[in-house]
This record gives C-alpha cells, sequence and structure tokens, in this order.
C-alpha cells in the first residue's frame, strides 16, 4: 500500500476534490489549501459552489476541461461509487477516498479499469509524512 500511496503522491499534480467546500474551516477545504501551498493544481467539484480557494468550481468530474491525474473524495461513502464512475469516464490516472471513506463497489469500479485507489487515509497527512 505504501507503493501505491507514494506513486499516487508522485505521479499527481493536477487534482480534481469531490466535495470541496468554500468554508476554510472544513477538513476539504484545509486540504486542497494544503495542496495547493504544495504546487499541485486543485480543480474544485461542488455542484453548489462557483469558485473555491481561487479555483473555478465544477458540478461534476465530466465538466471539467483538460486532464485529471487525482480524484480526491469528500463524500459520504455511498455518493462514491457514482464519483468512480465519473473518475473512470474521464481517464483520471488515480482515486483517493478520504479518511472515513470507504467503497468496495467503488474500488471493484477502478480495480476494473486499471486505476490504482486508496481508501480511508488522508492526501495531507501523507504527504506530510513524506515531508512535502
Amino acid at each position: 500500500m505504501e507503493q501505491r500511496v507514494e506513486a499516487i503522491l508522485s505521479g499527481s499534480k493536477t487534482v480534481a476534490v469531490v466535495g470541496l467546500s468554500d468554508k476554510p474551516d472544513r477538513p476539504s477545504h484545509v486540504v486542497a489549501k494544503y495542496l495547493q501551498e504544495r504546487g499541485f493544481r486543485v480543480i474544485p467539484v461542488n455542484p453548489f459552489v462557483t469558485e473555491v480557494l481561487g479555483e473555478k468550481a465544477y458540478g461534476s468530474l465530466v465538466e471539467i476541461p483538460g486532464r485529471v491525474d487525482l480524484v480526491d473524495v469528500f463524500r459520504k461513502s455511498a455518493d462514491v461509487p457514482k464519483v468512480a464512475e465519473e473518475a473512470v469516464r474521464i481517464g483520471a490516472r488515480f482515486f483517493w477516498m478520504q479518511e472515513g471513506v470507504e467503497s468496495d463497489r467503488a474500488r471493484e469500479i477502478l480495480d476494473a479499469a486499471g486505476i490504482p485507489c486508496v481508501m480511508d487515509r488522508c492526501v495531507k497527512k501523507e504527504l506530510a509524512k513524506r515531508g512535502k
């Protein structure tokens, strides 16, 4: 698993954050800001906001123009299979479910498409552990 985490973190530059809140105290906002501060391009995916952290927000993954390396999900576990299907549709390279988010169905969808995924871990904590 550690090799997978390292490959995802080192192989990602553009991160679509699904469920990114515009409220600075929310975990999704804290993590996205951390990513931005470390040189990642963050693309907010949230149909209820127009902009977060100076970036245009999109209602879904399929609305994003251009390539997405990593899909980072801050949604209820029950919502994740649909997000995984969209990630496959857009050709995302990697998929990440934040702490507390797990879905065996999403993992099956991603495995079938050859997209490495991580469940129930925090991108920010994993980067920090690696000194990034």
